[in-house]
């Protein structure tokens, strides 16, 4: 029984985790830099997907399904975050900031677009808590209201204003502050959502252990983000794609399929309101804490310090994403070709990108 039971709960994701010593190697030996790269991205989707099913187990025990996604999001946006660092490190600025265009774009779009059709395939239609989705789409406009403004008074004056970049980071830190107390202390009723118990097998893993699996990914993590970002230069120059495609499409797409898996499981479970709430919760956290965070804390460690002032068709992708979350918050019911349509929207903004 006990074989059988630690067989279940391994995931096919978990076989990536044999390249963590192999994409070390391929680095620090200079084999190949594309293979470095995707070994590394493997090993960090693994190391990832492990952060989360341990971080899942510990919010089963939670009856709010917020706090549960919020959970769940913050150990998954950790790649983010860890990457953004090394990357900035590197100099590499606008790949960081593509990368959080595209996180936000595929929590939004690709991620719930996902959920909506494998869900919409096994029911006919599904509901959703419309409260929590209305909350993020809200949060999700403020986003592009605070990215916009820095961006349109550098187009204006011709150069960016760090102290204005900053400032709105305070204020979009801020909002994300009490938007949690909203969720989780003033207005909690708004957001119970009945859910399935835990299995068995989740309620008798000892948090202990799933907090040690927790540092431990996150130390090995952190190690693959460094090689991952390595390897981002010579893999420019040797493919030919634009820093900003890398950053908004390929490592926001590496960094976020944890977080599909886990929403499409939930979808097929007929709870579309946790899917939503992983999707919504990851984009407005990447937006609302992780960019501020490195906004501030950037000028501790480079020279030309991270701002908020993004392309045209950056900030584009982000109005589109705001509206699109609206609609899709509007009516608390949907079906899998409303998600066949938000992945249409994806593949444009991907594409569009890809010949910029």
């Amino acid at each position: 029984m006990t074989m059988q039971r630690s067989w279940r709960e391994l995931h096919f994701t978990d076989i990536f985790l044999v390249f963590i010593p192999i994409s070390a190697g391929l680095y620090y030996l200079h084999v190949s830099n594309a293979s470095a790269f995707v070994t590394a991205a493997l090993a960090i989707i693994a190391l990832t997907h492990r952060m989360v099913s341990s971080t899942a187990i510990i919010a089963a025990q939670v009856s709010n399904t917020t706090v549960s996604a919020l959970l769940n999001v913050t150990f998954g946006n950790a790649v983010e975050f860890f990457i953004a660092i090394f990357a900035l490190r590197s100099g590499l600025v606008e790949m960081v900031k593509a990368s959080m265009v595209g996180s936000i774009t595929i929590s939004v779009l690709l991620l719930i677009g996902l959920a909506m059709m494998s869900g919409g395939l096994k029911y006919k239609e599904q509901r959703f808590n419309k409260d929590s989705a209305g909350l993020s789409s809200t949060m999700l406009m403020i986003v592009v209201i605070g990215l916009a403004m820095p961006s349109l008074y550098s187009m204006i004056e011709g150069q960016p204003r760090q102290s204005m970049s900053q400032a709105v980071s305070v204020i979009l830190g801020a909002i994300y502050l009490l938007g949690l107390v909203y969720m989780l202390v003033t207005h909690t009723h708004l957001f119970v959502v009945e859910r399935h118990p835990p299995h068995a097998i989740e309620v008798r893993k000892s948090t202990r252990a799933q907090v040690a699996i927790l540092l431990i990914s996150t130390l090995l993590l952190t190690f693959e983000c460094h090689i991952l970002v390595g390897t981002v230069e010579p893999l420019i120059r040797q493919t030919g794609l634009t820093e900003t495609f890398i950053g908004l499409v390929v490592i926001a797409l590496i960094t976020n399929i944890p977080e599909h898996l886990s929403a499409i499981s939930f979808a097929r479970q007929d709870n579309m309101t946790l899917s939503l709430e992983i999707g919504m919760n990851s984009a407005t956290q990447i937006a609302l804490f992780v960019v501020p965070v490195l906004v501030l804390l950037s000028p501790t460690f480079m020279e030309d310090s991270l701002n908020l002032v993004f392309t045209p068709f950056q900030l584009a992708a982000l109005m589109i994403t705001g509206i699109i979350a609206n609609f899709i918050s509007s009516d608390g019911v949907c079906h899998w070709l409303e998600g066949a349509q938000l992945i249409a929207v994806y593949l444009i903004i991907a594409t569009a990108f890809y010949f910029l």
